[in-house]
């Protein structure tokens, strides 16, 4: 008869009443001990080793006691792990699954003593599936019991936690007024009024001496109290909690809380800061307007049939200008019966490929031996020192239009792109003679995508490495963590509490445990979008479907 080696698993998720002599962790261990002795006909025969976790969540892995059984299953040292319930093993449905696999490659199952199966017969496999369907199912219902909580309060108007803005402190589900932080609020209200623009407002707020809000985390550790800078007095402009609303993901809701500024200053600030944003991406730099609309790409573009794309624009029904390049035989109306004719927006296109030659010319590594000198200064073939260096400055001090007068041609394929520079315009505007330059050395190429993006295309030029986000990683563990406490009956509080951190945060960050696995898997592996962060997710909230998470996901690149 072959022997088979068991060894019990015994977990409680409290410490209270383990000092007892007889507790929780000895009855499991009793009642698998004597199921193990009734299979001893089978060939069963308890290990002496005790694998007891006391007072550690399921939700987890990380537990001393069943490392140390896992590390001896993987050493073939157990045939079979007999738990009291399913639960004791894991209550987190993606690391059931780690195990499962984990106990397959060793040729080792589990059983339940309680739960009437076990993973070495078909019947205890047909039994776990079902017993997995139905954890799927209660994960999903309670996922979408605890977003409906949240939408629902929000709705109501309800303060639900999170960093309290500055101008006001908590009061329950609701906000309070602190005078002397919402006179400084006001302060920068009017002052966007008065200058309206973000960067007079800092300048003008740092002569006030108007100062961020002090605050102590909970380790002790102290910020604020710093002027403000563009990017916090921008949150504060656009915040409409000021106006005494509440917003939830895009829509914003009347709030029970008292408004520091009044609804239609508010509206009217919003109005400017769009109208600001609109300014700005019709021309940098305070480019004239007329020029921002021409197309500096026209007669350069061409897809990989050699067919050019010519400008072409539309208008929205809100007068907006929309600016595109297009495959000829698609102006002309020629039709493209295999629809490859090439539809993209300009403004973006011109990005790109503004940013893939600034790669190239703020590196002087691309400058020909011939208008170097010994030294590598660039003094030969009447190299302008001075002018190299501006060459050598980051991308920001490049122009955009600049930087497009230098193509001479750009060829797209489905999966490539290519650019050719002028070597003439080039050496001219680096302060070279012309002809200093070599042609061969001024062509760049890149990986190109395309990828729709509502009713527009989003253009991605290159092929970014794996970038992993240890925030994102963290915060994504700590959500698996934290949604595995609330189905082991944990309230948000005691989370917090434990976690040290507040209420709001645990519920803000619960919602990235219902990220779709391979979502999951791209940020652990350093793939997930360039734009995503933790701070996105929270704000903009996680769909509640996965394939709206993947759109998601497809929006940002």
């Amino acid at each position: 008869m072959q022997r088979t080696r068991c060894a019990i698993y015994t977990r409680k998720s409290s410490e209270d009443g383990l000092e007892q002599e007889f507790n929780s962790l000895h009855a499991q261990r009793e009642a698998c001990a004597a199921f193990v002795l009734s299979q001893k006909a089978e060939g069963w025969v308890l290990l002496p080793d005790a694998y007891d976790d006391g007072g550690l969540s399921g939700g987890t892995l990380e537990r001393p006691a069943l490392q140390r059984l896992l590390a001896d299953v993987d050493a073939g040292r157990v045939d079979r792990i007999v738990v009291y319930k399913i639960d004791r093993l894991t209550r987190a449905l993606a690391d059931f699954a780690r195990i499962v696999d984990r106990l397959d490659a060793a040729g080792a199952s589990f059983v339940s003593v309680t739960q009437s199966f076990n993973t070495a017969t078909s019947m205890g496999r047909l039994t776990l599936n079902m017993l997995l369907s139905f954890a799927q199912f209660e994960r999903e219902v309670t996922a979408e019991r605890i977003r409906d909580k949240i939408a629902a309060s929000k709705r109501k108007g309800l303060w639900m936690g999170g960093n309290v803005p500055l101008g006001y402190t908590p009061a329950g589900r609701s906000l309070t007024i602190v005078p002397a932080e919402a006179e400084t609020v006001r302060r920068l209200y009017d002052l966007y009024l008065q200058h309206g623009t973000i960067l007079a407002v800092r300048d003008h707020a740092d002569r006030l001496g108007l100062r961020t809000r002090r605050r102590t985390a909970p380790d002790g550790r102290r910020s604020g109290g710093r002027p403000f800078d563009r990017g916090h007095i921008h949150h504060i402009l656009s915040n409409p909690i000021y106006a005494g609303r509440i917003r939830h993901k895009r829509a914003v809701h009347p709030g029970q809380h008292p408004a520091i500024i009044a609804p239609e200053t508010w509206d009217e600030v919003q109005r400017r800061l769009q109208d600001g944003a609109a300014r700005r991406r019709s021309g940098r730099g305070g480019l004239d307007r007329r020029h921002a609309l021409t197309a500096p790409l026209v007669g350069k573009v061409f897809d990989e049939t050699s067919d050019r794309l010519t400008p072409s624009h539309t208008r929205t029904k809100q007068g907006k200008r929309l600016r595109y390049y297009v495959s000829s035989r698609l102006v002309r109306g020629s039709g493209d019966p295999h629809g490859t004719g090439w539809r993209l927006p300009a403004a973006e296109l011109e990005r790109q490929i503004a940013g893939l030659i600034c790669d190239r010319v703020t590196d002087r590594a691309w400058l020909p031996d011939a208008t170097r000198d010994g030294d590598g200064t660039g003094r030969g073939a009447g190299g302008n020192p001075a002018v190299l260096r501006t060459a050598g400055e980051p991308a920001t001090e490049w122009e955009t239009p600049a930087l497009l007068a230098l193509v001479d041609r750009v060829d797209i394929a489905p999966a490539s792109i290519a650019v050719r520079l002028s070597p003439v315009r080039l050496a001219v505007a680096i302060g070279l003679v012309p002809g200093a330059l070599d042609a061969d050395r001024l062509s760049l190429s890149a990986p190109f995508r395309s990828r729709r993006r509502g009713v527009e295309r989003k253009l991605i030029l290159g092929d970014p490495a794996a970038s992993p986000d240890a925030t994102l990683i963290r915060n994504l563990a700590r959500a698996h963590a934290w949604f595995a406490e609330l189905r082991a009956g944990r309230s948000y509080a005691e989370i917090a509490a434990r976690a040290g951190t507040s209420k709001r945060r645990v519920m803000q960050l619960v919602e990235l445990a219902f990220l779709a696995p391979d979502l999951a898997a791209r940020i652990l592996d350093g793939r997930q979008p360039a734009g995503l962060t933790s701070d996105l997710l929270i704000k903009q909230g996680v769909p509640e479907s996965w394939p709206d998470q993947r759109r998601l996901f497809d929006t940002l690149g």
